[in-house]
């Protein structure tokens, strides 16, 4: 190919070869720069952390392939999927080689329900973060409420089934009933003002935002921050009773009680006063026939009592006990005159040996105890050597039967 060839417009004498056009495109494409698009995502694949995807035009038959490579990829917040609507900042690029077209996103984000549906899942996860969804917050709704708070639409059909339900299931309940837009821009603000209003009523034991369901856009003012706070401070319990099973609002995870429908709301506040009678009538039932059993179980027992032989004849323990009694009395009074008599052996034979010991003994064999006395006539020691009575000296002589006084003449005779 000639420069002429190449520079020139292509004919059929002169073509392009397949690669110069191909580069004319690929030139073509990249002076158009980042564009904004938006379409539906028709596939989201991650590979390798890089996503690879298809984008398809919202009113016409049109698809574009196109890329977020992992760098672009870690710095999203949301999630996506097939049939989100997105809106995307993208560089168009031809690859030559391939001869096909393809987009690089830059940045990529919902739009329309798709926006909100992620605004709300970033609420719900700041939420549950802050443990306001814990049931170890959820408090337990009074057996039976005084006075119930409602806050709903006025003259709507949500606020007349809660009341008849609830009269229906107990006829002295009593309202305070708190009207607010259930929908649009004011609806959010008049909701938390209610649950204030109601939650600072000292008669009001149980509050229940009620509204009859609705597409999903009539029901954001229930996920609205402002009345999730709101609920989540009061010290009154909340139910919540949207009626909405497809696309719960948060309120249904922050209230103390979700109930499905306002009917079903009313059901779970009240009693039912029927039942109610019913069951005390059956726990008399129980309660009567329990006490009828114990008092058979009872009065079987004092006739088996009565019927036992201690009972039947209660003289005949007296007297086997009587028997008994003398019985050991007889055999204690044996052991009391055998322990005397022991005792006054042995005092006996104790007296015998004293006796044999004493110096008394001696004496009646004819023996005496000399003693010389003083001066004033007291006794001193036993004399065992006649030196110790000089001449005159005056003695006391002990004997058998009695003292006997003497005078010693100082002589003394040997003894053989």
């Amino acid at each position: 190919m000639t420069e002429a060839a190449s520079t020139g417009p292509a004919t059929r004498d002169a073509p392009w070869p397949v690669a110069e056009m191909s580069e004319k495109i690929a030139a073509w494409v990249d002076r158009l720069g980042q564009v904004w698009i938006e379409g539906e995502v028709t596939q989201w694949q991650v590979r390798g952390g890089h996503v690879y995807g298809k984008l398809r035009d919202l009113q016409q038959d049109a698809t574009v392939s196109f890329t977020v490579w992992r760098s672009v990829a870690q710095r999203l917040t949301s999630e996506f999927s097939a049939g989100d609507r997105v809106v995307a900042l993208v560089k168009p690029n031809f690859w030559v080689k391939g001869g096909s077209l393809t987009v690089q996103v830059f940045d990529i984000s919902h739009v329309g329900i798709g926006e909100l549906l992620e605004r709300l899942e970033r609420l719900r996860r700041q939420l549950q973060s802050e443990g306001l969804f814990g049931l170890d917050r959820k408090r337990r709704l009074p057996f039976l409420p005084g006075r119930i708070g409602l806050i709903t639409g006025r003259d709507s059909d949500a606020e007349k089934d809660v009341i008849r339900n609830a009269t229906l299931r107990w006829p002295g309940v009593q309202f305070k009933i708190h009207y607010a837009a259930v929908q649009g821009d004011r609806a959010a603000a008049e909701v938390t003002a209610g649950i204030e209003a109601l939650d600072r009523d000292p008669e009001v034991d149980v509050i229940v935002v009620a509204r009859g369901g609705g597409d999903f856009q009539n029901l954001l003012p229930f996920s609205d921050e402002r009345v999730l706070r709101a609920a989540a401070a009061a010290q009154t319990p909340i139910v919540s009773a949207i009626g909405h099973e497809a696309d719960r609002p948060l309120l249904d995870e922050v209230a103390d009680l979700r109930a499905s429908t306002p009917t079903d709301a009313a059901k779970r506040v009240v009693p039912d006063v029927g039942e109610e009678l019913a069951g005390l009538d059956q726990a008399r039932a129980r309660l009567s026939g329990r006490v009828a059993q114990l008092l058979t179980h009872e009065t079987d027992r004092i006739a088996q009592l009565r019927g036992r032989p201690v009972l039947a004849a209660p003289e005949r323990l007296v007297d086997e006990r009587a028997e008994e009694l003398v019985r050991w009395i007889a055999r204690g009074a044996e052991l009391a005159d055998r322990a005397v008599e022991d005792r006054a052996r042995a005092l006996a034979e104790a007296r015998g040996r004293l006796t044999a010991l004493s110096p008394r003994a001696t004496l009646e064999r004819g023996y005496a105890i000399a003693q010389v006395l003083d001066a004033s006539g007291t006794a001193g020691a036993v004399l065992r050597d006649p030196a110790g009575a000089p001449d005159g000296a005056a003695i006391r002589l002990s004997l058998a039967a009695g003292v006997l006084g003497a005078v010693s003449t100082g002589e003394a005779t040997q003894s053989r």
